[in-house]
């Protein structure tokens, strides 16, 4: 019994280590695959015109898991009105929340934090439900990624980035 709480407790200390130097060297997503921590120079000021993003592709969000380890992806941004929006594509047969872990985490936690270029901006989401909005959004969005083809019966989710 003493060994296998040593052997236990030696695993969990690991755990701890690797938690804790990932967090300090960040671990971001890379490609496809989702990461944790993101680092760069902390905004902490309002931005009154989000519309520097036209010029960049892709940003990353992280989330808030439940289990208190962040996720952090790639994503599309879309500038209207000098506020920012990120969408999410969900193909037929997915719903929003389920089918991303970052879009489950948002419906769980809105908090995140956006990281564009070198900098990283604590934020809140909230959900586009207006027609309107959604639909210039996402219209905004097809002139911006014309070489993302959505497939019929998709979903595109929108969220409106709010100052904290």
């Amino acid at each position: 019994m003493k060994t296998f709480l040593k052997v236990i407790g030696g695993i969990l200390v690991c755990l701890v280590l690797l938690l804790l130097v990932l967090s300090i060297t960040g671990f971001e997503p890379r490609g496809g695959t989702p990461g944790l921590w993101l680092k760069g120079q902390a905004v902490t000021t309002p931005v009154a015109d989000w519309s520097f993003t036209d010029k960049i592709p892709v940003i990353e969000v992280q989330t808030n898991t439940w289990y208190m380890i962040p996720h952090s992806v790639h994503t599309f941004c879309v500038a209207y009105n000098g506020q920012l929006y990120l969408t999410s594509v969900y193909r037929a047969g997915l719903t929003y929340p389920n089918g991303r872990n970052w879009n489950s985490n948002v419906a769980r936690d809105p908090h995140v934090r956006l990281k564009i270029g070198d900098q990283v901006y604590d934020r809140t989401l909230s959900y586009v439900t207006d027609p309107a909005e959604r639909a210039v959004v996402i219209q905004l969005k097809a002139k911006k990624y014309p070489q993302q083809k959505i497939a019929p019966g998709s979903t595109i989710n929108v969220f409106h980035v709010l100052d904290n």
